[in-house]
């Protein structure tokens, strides 16, 4: 199966990790949350190569992740996270939990502070109705409607 087509599967795993798969997309987000804004920026920050770094950026104001807009100055653009950018916080201090717990061996790079009690920012999973911590070994995965209906499709199409 192509990459492209990994779109199409009804899983809400697979579907974002289409346009989220790649270590450069990953690290334009943490330098976005970081106020970087500008492609000279991102640039110098990352290594990245201009071709590279424009196909990610354009990727994700297309799938409205970054907005460009004009910087205040009027003279050079700007990538602003939009908030379906801002959602993808948890995604990222969950990858940085685990590299703090398995790939820091002198301890972590950065804490990551809260602003209000100056506590170490976590992600944890819990279940919205009795908040109970979760792992992996408590989740049942079941049928969801957007499962039901690409089934239904594939039965209509069959017959």
């Amino acid at each position: 199966m192509r990459y492209e087509q990994l779109a199409d599967i009804p899983c809400s795993i697979t579907r974002p990790l289409v346009l989220l798969g790649d270590r450069w997309t990953l690290l334009i987000l943490k330098e976005s949350f970081a106020g970087v804004r500008r492609f000279n920026m991102f640039r110098a920050h990352l290594g990245i190569p201009r071709s590279r770094l424009q196909d990610r950026l354009t990727r994700l104001v297309e799938h409205g992740v970054l907005a460009r807009q004009q910087a205040d100055d009027g003279e050079h653009p700007e990538y602003r996270l939009t908030r379906k950018g801002h959602d993808l916080y948890p995604i990222l201090m969950a990858i940085r939990d685990w590299g703090d717990t398995h790939m820091a061996p002198d301890g972590p790079p950065v804490h990551y502070r809260h602003t209000g009690c100056e506590g170490e920012a976590h992600t944890s999973l819990e279940c919205d109705s009795c908040g109970t911590r979760l792992s992996a070994h408590d989740v049942t995965p079941e049928a969801g409607p957007g499962l039901l209906v690409h089934a239904d499709q594939r039965i209509v199409e069959t017959h």
